[in-house]
C-alpha cells in the first residue's frame, strides 16, 4: 500500500481568483446577508427569537460529525426529563450539543472585547470538547501528532486525506491568522471562505475540527461587523450537501481549486440566507401570536416573561422555570403554568414526583 504524505499547504492566500467570474455570487451573498442582518435588527429581542435556532444549529452541526442527538432530546436533558435508560454514547452527543452552543454564547461575549485570534479559537475549542468525546485528546490545544480524514478506523494510507505535519503547523496557523486580520482583502464573504477552507485543511486539532470550523462562520461574520449577532448558520445547508462540501475541499488540495471552493460557499450563503430569514420571520410570526394568547390566558404581568421562557427552553421543568422568569412566589409560577396548560398553550410532559419538579413542554417551538 501507497504510503500517504502529509499535505503541504501552497499558495495561501490563493494568488489567482477569477473575480469577474464571482462577481454576480458576491454580490447576491452579500445582499442576503444584509437582509438577514436587517431583520436581526428589527428584533427587539433577537436572544430570545432566534434561541430555538441556535440550538437546531447546535444540532446539526453535532450531526455531521456522527451525533444522533435531536433538538427534543436536548431539550429534555436540559430540562431534566432524560429517560435513565438511554445510553452513554446518546449522553454524549446531547453534552456535545450543548457545548456548541455555550462555545456560541462564549465567544460572542469575547469579541466584544477582544478580536478573533488563535487564542481565542483554542479556548473555543476547549468548551466544544469539555466532558465529551474527545476529552482526551488535547482540548484547547493545537495537535502535536499526525492526523488523517477517513474512515474511523482506517490506517492512514487508506486515508481520504492527510493533513499537513505537526511540525510546520504552528507556521501556517500564523500564516493563517495574519490573513484573518487582512482587512484589505476585496470581499469578506469571500475572505470567508477562504478561511474556513483553510482551517478544515490544516485541521489544528486532534479532535473537533469540523465543529470548530463550521462556529467560525458566524462568528467572523458578527466580528467583521457584517451582522448585529453571531446568528448566520450554515450547517443545514452542509450537511444536506456534505458529499459536495467535502468534494470541493479536497479539490483545493489535489487540483488547487479554490475557485470551485468559493463558488460553492458563496451559493450556500446565498441559499442558506433565504432559509435562516423564512424561519426567523415564522418565529417571530408565532413570539407576536403567542404574546397575545400568553396574556390573554394569565392576565398576569409575568405572561411575556413567561413566553421568553418558553422560547429560550421549550421544555422546562417548575423550578427552572420560576428561575429563569423571575417569579418569586411559587404559587404565582404554577398558577401561571396551570392556565397556560387550561389555554392548551403548553402541555404538562411529567407530573410532579417527590422533589422532583413537574416538566413543561410548549410544542409549536419543536
Amino acid at each position: 500500500m501507497k504510503k500517504k504524505e502529509p499535505y503541504i499547504p501552497k499558495n495561501f492566500p490563493p494568488e489567482k481568483i477569477e473575480w469577474k467570474e464571482i462577481i454576480p455570487l458576491i454580490g447576491m451573498a452579500n445582499s442576503a446577508i444584509a437582509r438577514f442582518d436587517g431583520m436581526l435588527q428589527g428584533l427587539v429581542n433577537p436572544s430570545v427569537l432566534l434561541s430555538p435556532l441556535t440550538t437546531k444549529e447546535a444540532v446539526l452541526s453535532s450531526r455531521i460529525e456522527g451525533t444522533q442527538a435531536t433538538l427534543e432530546e436536548v431539550m429534555q436533558e436540559e430540562a431534566g426529563f432524560t429517560d435513565k435508560k438511554i445510553s452513554s454514547s446518546l449522553k454524549e452527543d446531547i453534552k456535545e450539543i450543548i457545548n456548541y452552543r455555550n462555545a456560541l454564547t462564549f465567544a460572542e461575549g469575547e469579541l466584544s472585547h477582544r478580536p478573533m485570534t488563535l487564542g481565542l479559537i483554542k479556548d473555543i475549542h476547549a468548551i466544544l470538547l469539555d466532558s465529551v468525546r474527545g476529552k482526551d485528546k488535547s482540548p484547547g490545544e493545537f495537535r502535536n501528532s499526525q492526523n488523517w480524514i477517513g474512515i474511523p478506523g482506517m490506517p492512514m494510507e487508506m486515508s481520504r486525506f492527510v493533513p499537513p505535519d505537526p511540525i510546520i503547523l504552528q507556521e501556517h496557523l500564523e500564516r493563517w491568522e495574519k490573513f484573518l486580520h487582512f482587512d484589505e482583502f476585496p470581499d469578506k464573504l469571500v475572505q470567508l471562505a477562504i478561511i474556513h477552507a483553510q482551517f478544515e485543511i490544516l485541521h489544528p486539532f486532534k479532535d473537533g475540527n469540523g465543529r470548530t470550523g463550521r462556529l467560525f462562520i458566524p462568528l467572523f461574520l458578527f466580528w467583521k461587523k457584517l451582522l448585529t449577532k453571531p446568528s448566520f448558520y450554515l450547517s443545514e445547508y452542509l450537511e444536506r450537501n456534505r458529499q459536495q462540501y467535502d468534494d470541493k475541499l479536497l479539490f483545493i488540495t489535489e487540483k488547487g481549486d479554490w475557485q470551485g471552493w468559493i463558488e460553492f460557499f458563496l451559493n450556500a450563503i446565498i441559499k442558506q440566507s433565504e432559509i435562516n430569514i423564512g424561519k426567523s420571520k415564522k418565529m417571530l410570526e408565532l413570539y407576536e401570536k403567542s404574546k397575545m394568547e400568553f396574556a390573554a390566558a394569565t392576565q398576569s404581568q409575568y405572561a411575556i416573561a413567561a413566553l421568553d421562557t418558553f422560547f429560550k427552553k421549550p421544555i422546562i421543568n417548575t423550578s427552572l422555570f420560576l428561575k429563569t422568569t423571575a417569579i418569586h412566589n411559587r404559587g404565582t409560577g404554577n398558577d401561571i403554568l396551570k392556565k397556560l396548560v387550561n389555554a392548551k398553550l403548553i402541555k404538562l410532559l411529567k407530573p410532579s414526583e417527590g422533589r422532583k419538579p413537574a416538566v413543561y413542554i410548549f410544542y409549536d417551538l419543536l
